[in-house]
Order: C-alpha cells, then structure tokens, then sequence
C-alpha cells in the first residue's frame, strides 16, 4: 500500500492543521495553550514529512509534559522529540535547503 504525505494545503482549505487542531483537541494538558499546535502546524508538517510521525511527534511531546510537570507543550518541547529516519532525514535535509536567518 502506497502512503503519500497528508497535503498542508490543498485549494483553499489546510487539512494537515484542521488534522493539528484535532489532535490538540483532545489533548488534556493543564497548562496547554489552545491554538499551539495550529500556529506551528508548517513546522510540524515540515518536521513530519506530512506523514504519519506527527501523532508520534505529539504523543512524545505530551507524555514529557507531563512527566516533567510543564503539562504544556511547546515548540521547544517538539525540538526534543526525536522521530524516526523518513521523518528525521526529511526535516534536516529541507532545513538545510532554507536560507540562513541574519
């Protein structure tokens, strides 16, 4: 079975964040802001290669928060998860590709 990435954007609307918002949703972290996700969505798409790591990428994320007692997750927190290869290789190849910030 062939899996393509979940699209960010396709005609006007962005499933992969209306997919973000979703998940956030059901998260139940005390000091969660809601909307976190959502505005990082770009970056969880890019992190994940819009496939399936990115309920991992959350998942990993919540759990620390929660066991370290921030009970939020950040785009910092989401730096510290680690995914596997497709994904890793995918963020660091098109992070190398970006222009350096000045």
């Amino acid at each position: 079975m062939e899996c393509r990435a979940f699209p960010a954007r396709l005609g006007t609307r962005e499933p992969f964040r209306e997919l973000i918002a979703g998940v956030e949703a059901a998260l139940d972290l005390r000091a969660h802001r809601a909307g976190t996700l959502s505005r990082h969505a770009a970056y969880l798409h890019q992190r994940t290669a819009g496939i399936g790591s990115q309920t991992q990428l959350i998942r990993q994320a919540a759990i620390t928060a929660i066991l370290d007692g921030t009970e939020r997750i950040t785009k910092a927190s989401l730096d510290q998860v680690r995914l596997g290869h497709l994904a890793e290789t995918h963020y660091h190849t098109t992070r190398s590709r970006e222009p350096n910030p000045r």
